[in-house]
């Protein structure tokens, strides 16, 4: 259970070697957590995360999982309930494609939209009804200020964060009466591997500024993060813009 701050006790990380998902279970565990585990592939990666986190005091364990394996998650992941109560379920898997690419290659295009959108659909469905049977908890879902509005130079990798975001959001009204709480978290451009070589976007930001406004929101039982919180009135204007002068701007 939460102690009496809102500080999770226990932790799921799906997408176990997520930068953000790291940084994440880092912060946690300097607070209250003591209990993470890891989701991911089989890996040296996932592995070491286990060991490092472990190093700061909690027990910590891996299981194997595959976003693009919606079929095995609910054997998955309900061991992992069956294991002890999560508190808090970060979904923080995802990639971000090759544009140029993906375009190309429609196949690489769809397996984009199934990491990030449909992959995130099962296991979020799976997970909220854990949390619902289990009577409390929080599932905090990793979308994209891409999703906000489709830009030319990634609308495959924002359209699926749109539509994970809209789904999120609406499994968080599906969930609300039930008292489980669903944050959904809008990072603008970070800092990690996956954006690694990119030119840095305005108001760029970081895995661990991202980690602080997750534990933030969750003491606050916030609905909808920005990072950085600027973000938030940009993009309204963003969305505002009549499209002739949006397909004008290189973004």
């Amino acid at each position: 259970m939460k102690d009496a701050f809102g500080a999770p006790q226990s932790l799921l990380v799906l997408g176990g070697t997520s930068e953000i998902g790291l940084a994440t279970a880092r912060r946690l565990i300097a607070r209250r957590t003591r209990r993470v585990v890891l989701a991911g592939r089989p890996s040296p990666a996932l592995d070491s995360a286990a060991r490092d986190l472990g190093a700061l005091g909690a027990e910590v364990s891996t299981v194997a999982f595959d976003a693009l394996d919606p079929d095995s998650h609910e054997e998955v992941l309900g061991k992992v309930f069956a294991d002890g109560d999560i508190d808090a379920v970060l979904l923080a898997f995802g990639v971000l494609g090759d544009q140029a690419r993906d375009e190309q290659e429609p196949a690489a295009a769809v397996r984009v939209a199934q990491t990030n959108y449909a992959g995130a659909v099962s296991a979020a469905l799976v997970c909220g009804a854990a949390l619902q049977r289990q009577g409390h908890g929080s599932l905090v879902v990793l979308s994209s200020v891409a999703g906000e509005r489709a830009r030319r130079s990634n609308f495959i990798y924002g359209s699926s964060k749109a539509g994970l975001d809209a789904f999120a959001q609406g499994l968080g009204d599906a969930l609300h009466d039930d008292g489980i709480h669903v944050m959904v978290v809008r990072p603008g451009f970070v800092h990690t591997r996956m954006t690694a070589g990119l030119p840095p976007a305005p108001m760029s930001t970081t895995p661990d500024a991202v980690a602080a406004a997750i534990e933030s929101g969750l003491r606050r039982r916030a609905e909808v993060l920005w990072v950085p919180g600027t973000l938030r009135p940009v993009m309204a204007a963003v969305r505002l813009l009549p499209r002739r002068v949006f397909r004008s701007i290189t973004l």
